[in-house]
């Protein structure tokens, strides 16, 4: 008798990543403050931009998304030659730890740290090593006291999520020197934007200061394009030319980079959208702490609310759900008595706050 297919084994040691809801059951609309998505969609012009660049999806895009590249290096101050175009910056971190993991090294993180390094981690047959944080923050010590001759690279997500903590530029820097060299350092910097401290940077000048950092980035948060899946890659010059190797033949579509090009051109969106998370975020958290609920710092758009029990948690949880408010419960993050909500509009943020206060003092 002839038996199954054997898939590799470590693949049994990998959660499923599992996305934020979307729908309920029996509810048309329901409010989605799940996923972390921009507060007001795509910008207009990006919306445009894929409309006409589906008139011609008959034709392969550019493999290597030049334009969108020279456009991405216009805006931030970047070398386009040294960015990486991918489906998402996802695909992006998951090329990273096949090109320079593998059976034998190990890759760190901090214990509360996205979820993907640990799944491509472990699909790629590294040890993944979680360092425990620090008021919810990266400890930077910790990061360097778990660092063994094994170790090929260290992925620091900042602002992170679920937690919404960050790293200063000074910390990072002083990781990135007590790194050894062959050490590669990831900042999955997908919340950048959103940041106003004057004592953060996300990344780019240490990717310019030598040659064992990378940056990621994404379009799916501030720009409002989740679902278009389009994120890119600041990197030294060797490490772009690895990604370029190992990437898909053609890794963006046309409509994303279309509408990428024409988001990043858009008048006045980043300041406008920076400017209105930063003010419902505070207000949504003194809402929230005013009826006695801890709201843990945040630096990019969402908050953890902090329900004190796990039971309390999920209770508050299924009396939004029944009015059809979906958030993040976090329990896979090992933070099980809290729940995530991304900021929204100010409206939705109105909604979420009084229902919470309902649920609180009902």
């Amino acid at each position: 008798m002839m038996s199954a297919p054997q898939p590799r084994p470590e693949i049994f040691s990998i959660a499923p990543y599992v996305g934020g809801e979307s729908k309920l059951p029996g509810i048309d609309q329901p409010l989605k403050l799940s996923s972390n998505e921009g507060a007001f969609g795509p910008p207009p012009g990006a919306r445009q931009a894929a409309a006409e660049a589906a008139l011609g999806m008959h034709r392969y895009p550019d493999p290597s998304s030049a334009r969108l590249r020279q456009a991405i290096g216009a805006k931030f101050g970047l070398d386009p030659a040294r960015i990486v175009c991918g489906n998402g910056s996802d695909e992006l971190l998951t090329l990273l730890i096949q090109s320079y993991g593998g059976p034998g090294t190990e890759l760190i993180m901090s214990e509360h740290g996205f979820s993907i390094y640990e799944i491509a981690g472990k699909l790629c047959g590294c040890t993944v090593v979680k360092v425990p944080e620090t008021a919810l923050t990266t400890d930077i010590d910790g990061i360097l006291a778990a660092v063994t001759p094994q170790t090929t690279m260290v992925f620091i997500a900042n602002p992170n999520n679920p937690t919404g903590t960050m790293v200063t530029d000074a910390e990072m820097r002083r990781l990135r020197a007590a790194l050894p060299g062959h050490v590669l350092l990831v900042i999955d910097a997908a919340y950048a934007e959103y940041v106003t401290r004057a004592d953060y940077e996300a990344g780019g000048s240490l990717v310019d200061a030598g040659d064992n950092t990378v940056m990621t980035r994404t379009f799916s948060k501030i720009f409002g394009m989740g679902g278009a899946r389009l994120g890119w890659a600041y990197a030294p010059a060797a490490i772009a030319d690895i990604l370029n190797r190992v990437r898909p033949p053609f890794p963006v579509n046309v409509a994303a980079a279309a509408a990428g090009i024409a988001a990043l051109a858009e008048p006045g969106w980043l300041e406008m959208s920076q400017a209105h998370n930063q003010k419902a975020r505070q207000h949504l958290a003194a809402r929230l702490t005013q009826t006695g609920l801890t709201v843990h710092p945040s630096e990019a758009n969402f908050i953890l609310v902090d329900f004190e029990a796990e039971p309390r948690a999920i209770q508050a949880d299924a009396f939004l759900r029944a009015q059809g408010i979906i958030v993040r419960r976090v329990a896979s993050y090992k933070l099980p008595t809290c729940l995530r909500i991304t900021i929204g509009t100010d409206e939705e943020c109105n909604r979420v706050a009084t229902a919470l206060a309902e649920f609180i003092h009902g």
